[in-house]
């Protein structure tokens, strides 16, 4: 059982305190209003003060500015973009792509349907499912590598 301490409001200390709207401390008053209306916002913005004042004093180097009329040699997307981008470049047929590609989340969707046993949740009671998990990272993985290689490269990745 906990005990709590009550403040001895006869005190002249505290009850000055009090008047002047300090010494809530003292007996525990809780943290609405007087912390999350007052004090909060203080810190919130110190905060982006400070932040902001770091950017203005030693700015991040931007680098040099982009040329639109010059393409770079290798134009790649984001990490994350990386098997769906491969897909794209190396099927013949962009209407095949576009569809392999759409095909990347329908099979996220399927993949939780597989096998569907709500009691095991347990991925070794589930093989079917864990092997088409592990398969479609594996394949992932590899394109995900082959889209960092030239063309000529990113299917076979340069190991054969």
């Amino acid at each position: 059982m906990a005990t709590i301490k009550k403040p001895d409001l006869s005190d002249p200390d505290l009850r000055a305190k009090l008047a002047q709207g300090m010494g809530h401390n003292y007996y525990g008053e809780p943290a609405w209003p007087n912390d999350l209306l007052y004090v909060f916002p203080i810190v919130i913005l110190g905060t982006i003060a400070l932040c902001v004042g770091l950017a203005v004093l030693d700015p991040a180097l931007v680098g040099e500015p982009a040329n639109p009329f010059a393409t770079p040699l290798e134009i790649l997307p984001e990490w994350y973009l990386y098997p769906v981008f491969n897909i794209l470049r190396v099927v013949p047929s962009k209407l095949l792509g576009v569809v392999l590609m759409a095909s990347v989340p329908l099979g996220l969707i399927i993949v939780p349907f597989i096998e569907n046993v709500n009691k095991f949740q347990n991925p070794f009671r589930r093989p079917v499912a864990t092997t088409v998990f592990l398969f479609g990272t594996l394949v992932t993985l590899y394109l995900g590598i082959g889209a960092t290689m030239p063309i000529d490269k990113a299917l076979t990745l340069g190991l054969f």
